[in-house]
């Protein structure tokens, strides 16, 4: 009878040849997930996706049907030298954005001043215009506000920027009819009533226009201007 002998030199031979094998099968069965042999999947139908408030809002800023010659500086792409001299005039190239459907050549050239956006001048952008200052203070007040050039001016930089502007601000009083009132009712306060001022003209009409010498100031004062509405706002 044959006997076998198993010593420790077999049994480790035997794990490592069975400890292979596993992993072959391991491998075969489950390869993809591996880090090794991971498979990225790329989509077939991959469309890019498009930014939907982007397009609306240069659709709301950019007419449709006119010649793209035209169009305003937020329809187009142009390019600009910033090394330019400024107060010179320079070409731009330009082309119009995505999305823009206007007519006739799409790539053009338009001039502009070598400046940036905020040195245009005050008629060439538009301020948010505020009305919580006076306008009649001593010193003069200013506020800070947002401003946007206008869309027929090409510069450099940001179309949008902040600027300090002097109160400057009416709602529609007339210096004419304050000096009327003044004259011919102010001793019954109809100038001070006008003008917003009603504490001062109730005390201007029970007392006769302070018998005749706060008519007679009052009048000086309409007259410089010097006097104005209660509101802070400027005669116009």
């Amino acid at each position: 009878m044959n006997v076998i002998h198993i010593n420790s030199k077999n049994v480790l031979f035997i794990f490592l040849a069975l400890l292979s094998h596993i992993i072959k099968e391991v491998n075969m069965c489950y390869g993809s997930d591996l880090p090794n042999n991971t498979i990225k999947a790329t989509p077939t139908n991959s469309t890019p996706v498009v930014d939907d408030n982007k397009k609306e809002e240069i659709l709301g800023l950019c007419p449709v049907g006119v010649k793209c010659m035209d169009l305003g500086a937020e329809c187009l792409n142009c390019t600009f030298n910033f090394s330019c001299i400024y107060g010179d005039v320079y070409t731009a190239n330009c082309t119009i954005q995505e999305y823009v459907n206007c007519s006739g050549a799409k790539v053009f050239q338009k001039q502009y001043i070598c400046r940036y956006c905020y040195l245009t001048e005050h008629w060439e952008h538009k301020c948010h215009l505020k009305n919580s200052c006076s306008s009649v203070a001593s010193p003069q007040q200013y506020y800070k506000t947002n401003c946007t050039v206008n869309s027929n001016v090409l510069c450099l930089g940001r179309r949008k920027f902040t600027k300090n502007i002097r109160c400057n601000w009416t709602v529609g009083y007339k210096w004419s009819t304050a000096l009327i009132l003044s004259i011919t009712l102010g001793g019954f306060g109809a100038d001070r009533f006008y003008l917003g001022h009603w504490q001062e003209g109730i005390g201007k009409l029970f007392s006769f226009g302070g018998l005749g010498v706060w008519t007679l100031i009052d009048v000086i004062l309409i007259s410089m201007r010097y006097l104005g509405p209660a509101d802070g706002s400027l005669y116009i």
